[in-house]
């Protein structure tokens, strides 16, 4: 007797399977990060279907769920073709797709990650986009179970002037607490403290060099993976 299941989907990547075929994975509300084939997706219509960030309503079949089955695709929404006008857009969403791709676990459900995915990329290219990303990264890693806690100082207990995080708790840290240990302390740039605070390139720099270290400790290092090439490009972007 197959198994299946509907349910909607992001695409993360897809590989090539054959002369004809791909194994594409997608990122589905219900069944987390879940590969299947698609018949003829190597075909130039199907190759456009699934481009990753493409929201896409799948149908997936198998003999057994342990089995990679096979996938029916529908087009949703096109993510990909409104993020081809802005390099900057399509470098997040290429790190985005990868990083979900390298980061979770396969066939296993994180319903707050998908939508948090999904509302980052009904959002970008616009204002604060590159903030959003960052707060993203911080969303995914507490999904995770590696969230930091930036309400107060892990020294002191205090709420204000927090300037730091520290790489070993993933606490805040405040100014004075921190003075004495700032060359092995990251910053806490103001923005993931505060919705009205400026961001400029060098805090996105800051962001991503927190949010990266996290995960190649505790995420990827792990398991002996490293940081995906296009998470890399995209931080790469902002410094001057």
């Amino acid at each position: 007797m197959a198994i299946s299941w509907e349910d909607h989907g992001i695409v993360l990547a897809a590989r090539r399977l054959g002369e004809h075929d791909a194994i594409v994975s997608l990122l589905t509300e219900g069944q987390g990060r879940h590969a299947g084939v698609v018949k003829g997706g190597s075909g130039k219509t199907a190759r456009a279907l699934l481009q990753s960030g493409n929201v896409v309503k799948a149908g997936w079949r198998g003999r057994l769920d342990t089995h990679i089955g096979t996938y029916t695709l529908e087009p949703v929404h096109n993510f990909a073709a409104g993020a081809l006008s802005s390099p900057a857009a399509l470098a997040g969403l290429t790190a985005l797709c990868a990083m979900v791709e390298t980061a979770l676990p396969e066939r296993e459900p994180h319903g707050a990650v998908y939508r948090h995915t999904l509302g980052l990329l009904q959002h970008l290219g616009a204002p604060g986009w590159e903030a959003e990303y960052v707060l993203w990264e911080m969303e995914l890693l507490r999904d995770m179970g590696y969230g930091l806690d930036l309400r107060s100082c892990a020294a002191t207990g205090v709420t204000e002037d927090l300037v730091y995080v520290s790489p070993r708790s993933g606490r805040a840290v405040s100014r004075g607490a921190g003075a004495p240990y700032v060359d092995k302390l990251f910053a806490l740039p103001p923005f993931l403290k505060s919705e009205q605070a400026h961001v400029g390139d060098a805090d996105i720099v800051q962001g991503l060099a927190l949010t990266g270290y996290f995960f190649e400790a505790h995420v990827f290092g792990p398991h002996r993976r490293k940081m995906p090439a296009s998470r890399v490009r995209f931080a790469e972007r902002f410094k001057i």
